[in-house]
Protein backbone atom coordinates (compact mmCIF):
# COMPACT_ATOMS: atom_id res chain seq x y z
CA UNK A 1 0.00 0.00 0.00
CA UNK A 2 1.36 3.46 -0.93
CA UNK A 3 0.21 6.37 1.21
CA UNK A 4 1.76 9.80 0.79
CA UNK A 5 2.28 12.26 3.58
CA UNK A 6 -0.76 14.51 3.99
CA UNK A 7 0.56 17.48 2.09
CA UNK A 8 -1.57 17.97 -1.00
CA UNK A 9 -4.16 20.11 0.83
CA UNK A 10 -1.72 21.53 3.37
CA UNK A 11 1.13 22.87 1.28
CA UNK A 12 0.99 26.16 3.22
CA UNK A 13 -0.11 27.07 6.78
CA UNK A 14 -3.53 28.28 5.64
CA UNK A 15 -6.32 26.34 7.36
CA UNK A 16 -8.57 24.60 4.81
CA UNK A 17 -11.97 26.17 4.34
CA UNK A 18 -14.83 24.27 6.04
CA UNK A 19 -16.12 23.07 2.68
CA UNK A 20 -12.87 21.13 2.17
CA UNK A 21 -13.24 19.03 5.32
CA UNK A 22 -15.44 16.34 3.82
CA UNK A 23 -17.22 14.01 6.22
CA UNK A 24 -14.21 14.09 8.52
CA UNK A 25 -12.40 11.69 10.80
CA UNK A 26 -15.45 9.83 12.10
CA UNK A 27 -15.96 6.29 13.46
CA UNK A 28 -12.24 5.69 13.94
CA UNK A 29 -11.22 6.74 10.42
CA UNK A 30 -8.11 8.92 10.13
CA UNK A 31 -7.11 10.90 7.07
CA UNK A 32 -4.13 9.23 5.35
CA UNK A 33 -4.07 10.96 1.96
CA UNK A 34 -5.80 13.80 0.13
CA UNK A 35 -5.47 16.03 -2.89
CA UNK A 36 -7.27 19.38 -2.90
CA UNK A 37 -5.94 20.31 -6.34
CA UNK A 38 -4.60 23.66 -5.12
CA UNK A 39 -1.57 23.81 -7.40
CA UNK A 40 -1.14 25.29 -10.85
CA UNK A 41 -0.82 21.91 -12.60
CA UNK A 42 -1.87 18.38 -11.77
CA UNK A 43 0.70 16.47 -9.69
CA UNK A 44 1.81 13.68 -12.02
CA UNK A 45 3.73 11.93 -9.25
CA UNK A 46 0.22 11.08 -8.04
CA UNK A 47 -1.97 11.11 -11.17
CA UNK A 48 -1.77 9.59 -14.62
CA UNK A 49 -3.41 11.62 -17.40
CA UNK A 50 -4.93 9.25 -19.95
CA UNK A 51 -4.74 9.87 -23.69
CA UNK A 52 -6.83 7.52 -25.79
CA UNK A 53 -9.88 7.28 -28.02
CA UNK A 54 -10.63 3.56 -28.06
CA UNK A 55 -14.06 3.83 -26.44
CA UNK A 56 -12.75 2.32 -23.19
CA UNK A 57 -14.78 -0.84 -23.74
CA UNK A 58 -17.98 1.19 -23.48
CA UNK A 59 -18.33 2.58 -27.04
CA UNK A 60 -17.64 6.07 -25.65
CA UNK A 61 -17.57 8.81 -28.28
CA UNK A 62 -14.79 11.05 -26.92
CA UNK A 63 -11.01 11.14 -27.25
CA UNK A 64 -9.31 11.68 -23.88
CA UNK A 65 -6.47 14.23 -24.06
CA UNK A 66 -4.12 16.06 -21.73
CA UNK A 67 -5.54 19.40 -22.84
CA UNK A 68 -8.90 18.54 -21.31
CA UNK A 69 -7.39 18.10 -17.82
CA UNK A 70 -6.52 21.23 -15.84
CA UNK A 71 -6.48 22.84 -12.41
CA UNK A 72 -8.25 26.13 -11.93
CA UNK A 73 -11.03 28.08 -10.26
CA UNK A 74 -14.67 27.08 -10.44
CA UNK A 75 -16.22 30.44 -11.36
CA UNK A 76 -19.34 30.40 -9.16
CA UNK A 77 -17.79 29.28 -5.86
CA UNK A 78 -14.18 30.37 -6.33
CA UNK A 79 -12.96 26.92 -5.26
CA UNK A 80 -9.71 25.72 -6.76
CA UNK A 81 -10.42 22.40 -8.46
CA UNK A 82 -9.47 19.64 -10.80
CA UNK A 83 -11.33 20.41 -14.03
CA UNK A 84 -12.24 17.74 -16.58
CA UNK A 85 -13.69 19.42 -19.66
CA UNK A 86 -15.68 17.74 -22.41
CA UNK A 87 -15.67 19.62 -25.71
CA UNK A 88 -17.58 19.30 -28.94
CA UNK A 89 -14.71 19.25 -31.44
CA UNK A 90 -13.30 16.95 -34.08
CA UNK A 91 -10.12 15.21 -32.96
CA UNK A 92 -8.48 12.08 -34.36
CA UNK A 93 -11.70 10.79 -35.85
CA UNK A 94 -13.83 11.58 -32.80
CA UNK A 95 -16.51 14.26 -32.49
CA UNK A 96 -15.67 15.09 -28.85
CA UNK A 97 -12.71 15.34 -26.49
CA UNK A 98 -12.64 15.04 -22.71
CA UNK A 99 -10.49 14.25 -19.66
CA UNK A 100 -9.71 11.15 -17.62
CA UNK A 101 -7.14 10.63 -14.85
CA UNK A 102 -6.16 7.81 -12.49
CA UNK A 103 -3.71 6.95 -9.69
CA UNK A 104 -2.72 3.49 -11.00
CA UNK A 105 0.52 2.28 -9.36
CA UNK A 106 0.96 5.71 -7.71
CA UNK A 107 -1.70 5.92 -4.96
CA UNK A 108 -3.59 2.78 -4.02
CA UNK A 109 -5.09 1.42 -0.83
CA UNK A 110 -6.91 -1.49 0.77
CA UNK A 111 -10.16 -0.71 2.63
CA UNK A 112 -11.07 2.65 4.10
CA UNK A 113 -13.27 5.65 3.44
CA UNK A 114 -12.73 7.44 0.14
CA UNK A 115 -14.66 10.51 -0.91
CA UNK A 116 -14.69 13.32 -3.42
CA UNK A 117 -16.46 16.67 -3.52
CA UNK A 118 -17.74 17.22 -7.05
CA UNK A 119 -19.70 19.81 -9.01
CA UNK A 120 -21.35 17.89 -11.82
CA UNK A 121 -22.17 19.33 -15.22
CA UNK A 122 -25.65 19.33 -16.69
CA UNK A 123 -25.45 15.94 -18.38
CA UNK A 124 -28.54 16.46 -20.57
CA UNK A 125 -28.39 13.59 -23.05
CA UNK A 126 -24.94 12.16 -23.42
CA UNK A 127 -22.51 13.23 -20.68
CA UNK A 128 -21.34 10.49 -18.30
CA UNK A 129 -19.33 11.79 -15.30
CA UNK A 130 -17.80 9.17 -13.02
CA UNK A 131 -15.80 8.76 -9.79
CA UNK A 132 -14.60 5.18 -9.35
CA UNK A 133 -11.87 2.66 -8.47
CA UNK A 134 -10.26 -0.46 -9.88
CA UNK A 135 -7.86 -3.07 -8.55
CA UNK A 136 -4.24 -1.98 -8.81
CA UNK A 137 -3.44 -5.39 -10.33
CA UNK A 138 -5.33 -4.60 -13.55
CA UNK A 139 -2.17 -4.78 -15.67
CA UNK A 140 -1.48 -8.28 -14.35
CA UNK A 141 -4.96 -9.86 -14.29
CA UNK A 142 -7.03 -7.67 -16.63
CA UNK A 143 -10.65 -6.60 -16.31
CA UNK A 144 -12.99 -7.60 -14.69
CA UNK A 145 -10.69 -9.82 -12.59
CA UNK A 146 -9.14 -6.66 -11.13
CA UNK A 147 -12.52 -5.65 -9.69
CA UNK A 148 -14.21 -2.28 -10.25
CA UNK A 149 -16.14 -0.07 -7.81
CA UNK A 150 -18.20 2.73 -9.36
CA UNK A 151 -18.89 5.22 -6.59
CA UNK A 152 -20.73 7.71 -8.78
CA UNK A 153 -22.04 7.54 -12.33
CA UNK A 154 -24.61 9.88 -13.88
CA UNK A 155 -26.10 10.11 -17.36
CA UNK A 156 -27.68 6.64 -17.56
CA UNK A 157 -30.14 5.87 -20.35
CA UNK A 158 -32.90 5.19 -17.82
CA UNK A 159 -32.55 8.67 -16.34
CA UNK A 160 -32.69 10.10 -19.84
CA UNK A 161 -35.83 8.09 -20.58
CA UNK A 162 -37.51 9.31 -17.38
CA UNK A 163 -36.34 12.92 -17.75
CA UNK A 164 -34.56 12.71 -14.39
CA UNK A 165 -30.98 13.06 -15.62
CA UNK A 166 -30.11 15.52 -12.83
CA UNK A 167 -31.26 13.18 -10.02
CA UNK A 168 -30.81 9.65 -11.39
CA UNK A 169 -27.42 8.06 -10.58
CA UNK A 170 -25.95 4.78 -9.49
CA UNK A 171 -23.25 2.86 -7.71
CA UNK A 172 -21.97 -0.44 -9.05
CA UNK A 173 -19.40 -3.21 -8.67
CA UNK A 174 -17.94 -5.45 -11.38
CA UNK A 175 -15.66 -8.44 -10.77
CA UNK A 176 -14.73 -12.00 -11.65
CA UNK A 177 -14.30 -13.38 -15.14
CA UNK A 178 -16.29 -14.05 -18.30
CA UNK A 179 -18.10 -17.39 -18.52
CA UNK A 180 -18.88 -19.35 -21.69
CA UNK A 181 -21.93 -17.12 -22.29
CA UNK A 182 -19.69 -14.02 -22.19
CA UNK A 183 -21.20 -12.97 -18.87
CA UNK A 184 -19.45 -11.78 -15.73
CA UNK A 185 -20.75 -10.97 -12.22
CA UNK A 186 -21.77 -7.42 -11.32
CA UNK A 187 -24.22 -5.56 -9.13
CA UNK A 188 -25.53 -2.04 -9.82
CA UNK A 189 -28.15 -0.07 -7.90
CA UNK A 190 -29.68 3.14 -9.22
CA UNK A 191 -31.32 5.91 -7.19
CA UNK A 192 -33.51 8.87 -8.07
CA UNK A 193 -32.43 11.43 -5.50
CA UNK A 194 -34.80 13.78 -3.67
CA UNK A 195 -32.97 16.83 -5.03
CA UNK A 196 -30.90 17.71 -8.07
CA UNK A 197 -27.23 16.74 -8.05
CA UNK A 198 -26.64 18.97 -11.08
CA UNK A 199 -27.85 22.15 -9.35
CA UNK A 200 -24.63 24.12 -9.67
CA UNK A 201 -23.54 23.12 -6.15
CA UNK A 202 -20.80 20.77 -4.95
CA UNK A 203 -21.88 17.38 -3.61
CA UNK A 204 -19.89 14.86 -1.56
CA UNK A 205 -19.79 11.23 -2.66
CA UNK A 206 -18.39 8.77 -0.12
CA UNK A 207 -17.40 5.12 -0.24
CA UNK A 208 -16.97 3.18 3.02
CA UNK A 209 -15.21 -0.09 2.26
CA UNK A 210 -14.25 -2.59 4.97
CA UNK A 211 -13.81 -6.32 5.43
CA UNK A 212 -17.54 -6.96 5.21
CA UNK A 213 -19.26 -4.34 3.08
CA UNK A 214 -19.04 -1.77 0.30
CA UNK A 215 -21.36 1.16 1.07
CA UNK A 216 -21.82 4.48 -0.77
CA UNK A 217 -23.31 7.76 0.45
CA UNK A 218 -24.32 11.14 -0.97
CA UNK A 219 -23.75 14.39 0.95
CA UNK A 220 -22.65 12.63 4.12
CA UNK A 221 -21.09 15.92 5.28
CA UNK A 222 -24.49 17.65 5.26
CA UNK A 223 -26.56 14.64 6.34
CA UNK A 224 -24.42 12.39 8.56
CA UNK A 225 -27.33 10.04 9.28
CA UNK A 226 -28.19 9.45 5.61
CA UNK A 227 -28.64 5.87 4.45
CA UNK A 228 -26.32 4.39 1.81
CA UNK A 229 -27.53 4.54 -1.77
CA UNK A 230 -25.55 1.37 -2.49
CA UNK A 231 -24.57 -1.59 -0.31
CA UNK A 232 -22.99 -4.94 -1.14
CA UNK A 233 -21.61 -7.61 1.17
CA UNK A 234 -18.04 -8.78 0.55
CA UNK A 235 -17.42 -10.98 3.59
CA UNK A 236 -14.35 -13.03 2.88
CA UNK A 237 -14.97 -16.78 2.88
CA UNK A 238 -12.34 -19.37 2.05
CA UNK A 239 -13.30 -21.70 -0.77
CA UNK A 240 -15.69 -19.34 -2.55
CA UNK A 241 -16.34 -19.98 -6.21
CA UNK A 242 -14.51 -17.81 -8.72
CA UNK A 243 -17.48 -15.50 -9.14
CA UNK A 244 -17.71 -14.65 -5.45
CA UNK A 245 -17.27 -10.92 -4.80
CA UNK A 246 -15.24 -11.62 -1.68
CA UNK A 247 -12.33 -12.82 -3.82
CA UNK A 248 -12.05 -9.53 -5.71
CA UNK A 249 -12.65 -6.71 -3.21
CA UNK A 250 -9.97 -7.33 -0.61
CA UNK A 251 -6.98 -5.91 -2.45
CA UNK A 252 -5.47 -2.52 -3.20
CA UNK A 253 -7.43 -0.18 -5.47
CA UNK A 254 -6.59 3.03 -7.32
CA UNK A 255 -8.86 6.03 -8.03
CA UNK A 256 -10.23 7.36 -11.33
CA UNK A 257 -12.18 10.44 -12.44
CA UNK A 258 -13.50 10.92 -15.96
CA UNK A 259 -16.15 12.71 -18.00
CA UNK A 260 -17.26 10.45 -20.84
CA UNK A 261 -19.44 11.39 -23.80
CA UNK A 262 -21.95 8.82 -25.00
CA UNK A 263 -21.46 5.07 -24.74
CA UNK A 264 -23.48 2.06 -23.64
CA UNK A 265 -24.27 3.55 -20.21
CA UNK A 266 -26.02 6.51 -21.82
CA UNK A 267 -27.60 4.48 -24.60
CA UNK A 268 -26.22 6.97 -27.13
CA UNK A 269 -23.76 5.57 -29.65
CA UNK A 270 -24.12 8.20 -32.38
CA UNK A 271 -22.66 11.72 -31.99
CA UNK A 272 -25.88 13.17 -33.38
CA UNK A 273 -27.70 11.93 -30.28
CA UNK A 274 -25.64 14.05 -27.88
CA UNK A 275 -27.65 17.10 -26.73
CA UNK A 276 -25.40 18.23 -23.86
CA UNK A 277 -23.63 20.79 -26.05
CA UNK A 278 -26.66 22.43 -27.64
CA UNK A 279 -26.09 25.78 -25.90
CA UNK A 280 -22.31 25.68 -25.48
CA UNK A 281 -19.40 23.75 -26.92
CA UNK A 282 -17.93 22.56 -23.64
CA UNK A 283 -19.01 21.28 -20.24
CA UNK A 284 -16.85 20.72 -17.15
CA UNK A 285 -16.79 18.46 -14.13
CA UNK A 286 -15.13 20.12 -11.11
CA UNK A 287 -13.51 18.11 -8.30
CA UNK A 288 -12.69 20.20 -5.22
CA UNK A 289 -10.89 17.40 -3.37
CA UNK A 290 -10.48 13.67 -2.94
CA UNK A 291 -9.65 12.10 0.43
CA UNK A 292 -8.77 8.66 1.76
CA UNK A 293 -9.28 7.70 5.40
CA UNK A 294 -8.34 4.44 7.11
CA UNK A 295 -8.65 2.91 10.56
Amino acid sequence: MILAAITACQADPVVPAPEELGSGETDGYKLVWEDCFNGDVLDETVWNIEEKGDGCGNAELEYYTRDNVSLGTEPESGRHCLILTAKKENYKGKSFTSGRINTLEKRYFLHGKVEACIKLPQTANGLWPAFWMMGNDINQVGWPRCGETDILEMGNAEGIRKGTQDRYFNGACHWGYYNEQNQYPNYAKASTWDYSLQDGEFHLFTLIWDENYIRMYCDLDKYPDTEPYYEMGIEHKDGDEGWAASLYFHKENFILFNLAVGGYFTGILNPDGITAFENENEKSMYVDYVKVYQK
